[in-house]
């Protein structure tokens, strides 16, 4: 595939209309993209294109990426991008994809990452490559000891060893507060012993560590902590979950069975294990809008080039006006979306950790559902116009069948629809009111 490009930059990839975002197809955006963010994003298609798009049916067919993978990400200098700005140089070095320096590093980096992994068109490589980490490992990093961030930090970012978020039980998915799971402190004050189990735990089925939320103390949130375990310890069991799609990413039902985890793995303080999960979660949410939006320009992209060359009635695809006015839909609900990411990636580098917690949550919450809703259009008129090409594995429709399949996994994971919508104005109303009381 050629790429092509102006001297300016302005123009990049293969230039398939709505097939890319508007900073790639001549829009001038300096406001979001500098150099750093162009040779980062020509790193990262190189990359993927060689890499993993040509795979990712294999690796699907088979339920797994090979561990093999993990490391030439790294050393392609992007893995450690998904845990977010800044670059973790002290566990993951300095090297970066394009030559970016760490300190040109930012969430529009990480941004490009995850757009361009994407591209790929297997939600089920995507999470089985970074998925675990980018959620797995920020409590590490954030409220970690010293001896765990040295332990689990350097060897997960550097693709040596995958950890994955195990929150998710079978009686309390968005509901976290209400997690059912167990770890009582031994009589000596060693040991944490766990017994639980969890559900739905994205790369658990090959994870070597697990970010676990145990219960500790009494009910509701403030009872809630979080450990690290080892899949080492004995006790600890894990089986793959068939789940309609995600096939590659290691979906898994985990159990913890008087699983002895020392005090030391402890992460942060007992009983603030909820304000911790709490603390990733528009990083995760982001995550999500960023991914669930590529595949619905993938769906567009396909489509468009499909319709050039299949003929029915006599003429192609792309010259029935039916067809046309599926696109027009597609398009604009995706450049819509892709605005407001923009919009609030840049909020996300401007405002502090502490602002965006307060201020995105609720559009970010609004922006999941907005994605998600996206995709899932998007792929169903897709499949309209692949026709039978969208209903069979493999060959001219296998990203259009497969991203079908994977629609669910965007519209419920890290807060359903439903609880997104409803979060985003109630917390529009908390705004109001803090307002009125100043």
């Amino acid at each position: 595939r050629a790429h092509f490009m102006s001297k300016n930059s302005s123009v990049f990839g293969e230039q398939t209309p709505y097939g890319d975002p508007g900073w790639y197809q001549g829009c001038v955006q300096d406001h979001y993209y500098n150099d750093s963010h162009r040779k980062f994003r020509q790193a990262m298609r190189d990359f993927v294109d060689k890499e993993i798009t040509p795979n990712c049916h294999a690796w699907d067919e088979k339920r797994a990426v090979p561990r093999d993978v993990f490391p030439k990400c790294f050393q392609a200098g992007w893995l450690p991008a998904v845990v977010g700005a800044p670059w973790p140089t002290k566990y993951a070095g300095s090297h970066i994809a394009g030559g970016v320096k760490p300190e040109e590093f930012d969430v529009f980096h990480e941004l490009i990452a995850m757009d361009e992994l994407s591209r790929c068109g297997s939600g089920g490589v995507v999470w089985g490559i970074m998925e675990g980490l980018q959620i797995g490992l920020p409590p590490v990093l954030h409220f970690g000891s010293d001896k765990l961030k040295e332990d689990v930090a350097g060897p997960c970012l550097r693709g040596e060893k995958v950890i994955c978020l195990a929150i998710t039980e079978p009686g309390a998915g968005s509901d976290v507060a209400n997690l059912a799971t167990t770890a009582t402190l031994s009589e000596d004050g060693k040991h944490y012993i766990v017994n639980g189990e969890k559900k739905w735990i994205t790369n658990g089925t090959y994870a070597d560590y697990f970010t676990v939320a145990v219960r500790t103390g009494g009910p509701g949130m403030d009872g809630i902590s979080l450990l690290l375990v080892s899949r080492e310890f004995s006790g600890v069991s894990t089986r793959q979950m068939h789940c309609s799609g995600m096939w590659a990413s290691g979906t898994a039902f985990v159990t913890f069975e008087d699983v002895k985890v020392p005090v030391e793995y402890l992460i942060g303080v007992a009983n603030k294990g909820f304000k911790y999960i709490m603390y990733n979660f528009n990083h995760e949410r982001w995550g999500f809008v960023v991914q669930a939006n590529r595949f619905a320009r993938v769906c567009i992209e396909d489509s468009y080039r499909y319709a050039l060359k299949r003929k029915t009635f006599g003429k192609r695809l792309i010259d029935h006006p039916v067809i046309r006015l599926k696109l027009a839909h597609m398009v604009r609900q995706v450049e819509a979306t892709h605005a407001w990411l923009e919009s609030v990636t840049h909020q996300m580098r401007r405002m502090s950790h502490e602002e965006a917690s307060v201020t995105l949550a609720g559009p970010i919450s609004l922006l999941k559902a907005q994605a998600s809703q996206t995709f899932e259009f998007c792929a169903r008129e897709a499949a309209q116009i692949f026709g039978g090409l969208s209903f069979s594995r493999g060959g001219q429709g296998e990203k259009i069948e497969r991203l079908y399949r994977e629609v669910r996994a965007y519209a419920i994971p890290a807060g359903s629809e439903e609880i997104m919508l409803d979060l985003g104005i109630r917390q529009a109303m908390r705004s109001t009111e803090r307002r009125a009381k100043m």
